[in-house]
């Protein structure tokens, strides 16, 4: 597996739509999945592959001048449980890592979707910690949890 950074706008978008077809659990909003799609052009994007084969990325978006997050981040069913998700967030991480004191990471709050529960679990198993649960940021139905972690 080779972990990439990818600079090319059109290729980042091609990415993110191929993985993101592959996760309707997690993205089957289609106007909120066209956002992530969209905006993925404009963001930093790292993407692992197996030889040709696309197997995940992850985009960061900045926040504050200490703080960027975690954007969107999809690695495709067939490789869950492969290190996939953790071999990105480390790549993530080394980028960031005396640029940012903290990485952050908006995901519905725990005890509302088995896959969001799976979720926080991932980010828990890399070092994130649950910060404040916004009831309402997007709606009554999904409640905003936001995770941080210190990079810097």
């Amino acid at each position: 597996m080779r972990i990439t950074e990818v600079e090319n706008s059109e290729e980042k978008a091609a990415i993110v739509k191929e993985v993101l077809a592959d996760l309707p659990e997690w993205f089957g909003l289609p106007d909120s999945t066209q956002a992530y799609i969209d905006e993925s052009r404009e963001l930093p994007l790292w993407a692992a592959f197996d030889n040709e084969k696309l197997l995940g990325f992850v985009t960061l978006k900045e926040t504050s001048n200490s703080t960027t997050e975690i954007h969107c981040m999809g690695v495709k069913k067939a490789y869950h449980h492969q290190g996939i998700g953790k071999a990105l967030q480390s790549a993530l991480e080394e980028s960031v890592a005396g640029k940012y004191d903290f990485l952050q990471v908006k995901t519905v709050d725990e005890g509302h979707y088995d896959e969001y529960d799976a979720t926080i679990r991932f980010y828990e198993s890399v070092g994130f910690k649950r910060l404040e649960v916004f009831p309402t940021l997007w709606d009554e139905w999904n409640p905003c949890l936001v995770m941080v972690k210190y990079v810097g």
